[in-house]
């Protein structure tokens, strides 16, 4: 089996730990102290830095790190007209860690906004990468949250009652809204795009389930089949060469984590009725359950299996990550053939990043591209 384009046997999510001139400029922001202008060119010497780096480590997927966000989700979604970012989360699986992010709220007709959100992001990353990598053997990937972000969080009570009377009328619009973007990035020239969705992941987790039941007014199942159709609308009319990853985890905030629970409660919606391609699960601890649910995955598609750590400090254990990738090859119908490796979440999902250096996060970057060469072979494209 042929990995889809532009997925690799060592892979990665996305974002990376923030250099610390980034933190430094976005607290000025903050106060008035320092320009967008100023701060984007910042962002731009840094995100050339972080390009070579990931080739030099052994990525070949390369991002931007995910230095223009603070959050992962919010500083796309914000962009869309009709979303603004406002107040606080109020929920009790968050305040348990003493953390309410801000978030979105639909307070008008939702619309693309003209010129795209990443597509600017994404030309100067291409432009990077093939500075630092001429023989072209790297494809530039553009992260974006799931559809879903938009409304899992505040439901029915975050989306304007004046702007969509009927909910109906709200997800047409936000459908159309990522068919524009998915566009608008392969008009760019981009032909990999993932999707990062925590909710379908929170889905597994029973308080939670309660919870969405309860603020959605409906069945968790039933909103996992909501969201699989949601996301499935928003990538239909992508081109057959553009591949749609998408990444699932259970909240990755300065090493913490906000759900828990295998993947059984969404397993058959996920592996059965999402149209993506390659999909990047969290599976590093317990908290993710057992390789049971990939029992479910179709011969054709790919999951690229977190395993491997990015909260913690210290390197995984080599000979463990290869037995964990030689028991979840058991539940798959192509074996090994369908796996690819990577740690569970990104280095900084948001601003804050996670608990370690940016030695230590690119030492673990060098031992996942190591076990991935000694699994598969020193072409991680195959």
């Amino acid at each position: 089996m042929t990995l889809p384009a532009g997925v690799y046997r060592a892979d990665h999510v996305g974002s990376f730990l923030r250099p610390k001139p980034i933190l430094e400029a976005r607290e000025k922001l903050d106060t008035k102290g320092i320009s967008l202008d100023d701060l984007r060119k910042l962002e731009d010497e840094h995100i050339a830095e972080v390009v070579k780096k990931q080739i030099d480590n052994g990525i070949q997927a390369v991002t931007d790190g995910e230095f223009r966000r603070a959050f992962f989700h919010i500083d796309f979604l914000q962009h869309i007209h009709g979303v603004e970012r406002q107040g606080s989360l109020s929920s009790t699986n968050v305040a348990t860690h003493g953390f309410t992010p801000p978030k979105v709220v639909v307070v008008g007709k939702l619309a693309h906004p003209e010129g795209g959100i990443q597509v600017a992001d994404y030309h100067y990353v291409e432009k990077q990468v093939a500075a630092a990598s001429p023989a072209r053997t790297t494809t530039t990937k553009v992260c974006i949250p799931s559809p879903t972000m938009v409304h899992f969080r505040g439901g029915r009570d975050a989306i304007s009652a004046e702007a969509y009377p009927e909910l109906d009328a709200f997800f047409a619009d936000l459908v159309k809204v990522y068919q524009q973007e998915i566009a608008a990035l392969y008009k760019a020239g981009c032909r990999f795009v993932q999707l990062d969705d925590t909710n379908l992941a929170y889905l597994c987790d029973a308080g939670m389930r309660t919870e969405a039941a309860s603020r959605h007014g409906e069945d968790p199942q039933q909103l996992t089949k909501q969201y699989a159709a949601l996301i499935n609308a928003a990538i239909s009319q992508r081109p057959k060469d553009m591949v749609i990853g998408i990444h699932l985890c259970r909240g990755n905030f300065r090493s913490q984590w906000f759900a828990e629970g295998g993947y059984e409660p969404v397993a058959e919606v996920l592996f059965k009725e999402l149209d993506v391609d390659v999909y990047f699960l969290e599976f590093d601890d317990d908290r993710s359950g057992d390789f049971s649910p990939l029992r479910h995955l179709p011969a054709s598609k790919t999951v690229v299996l977190g395993v491997m750590s990015s909260k913690i400090a210290g390197l995984d254990d080599k000979d463990a990550m290869v037995r964990r990738l030689e028991d979840a090859a058991k539940f798959c119908p192509r074996g090994l053939d369908q796996l690819c490796l990577s740690h569970q979440c990104g280095f900084s999902s948001t601003m804050e990043g996670n608990d370690l250096s940016e030695e230590q996060q690119w030492a673990k970057i060098r031992l996942e591209v190591e076990i991935a060469k000694q699994v598969w072979g020193d072409d991680l494209s195959k």
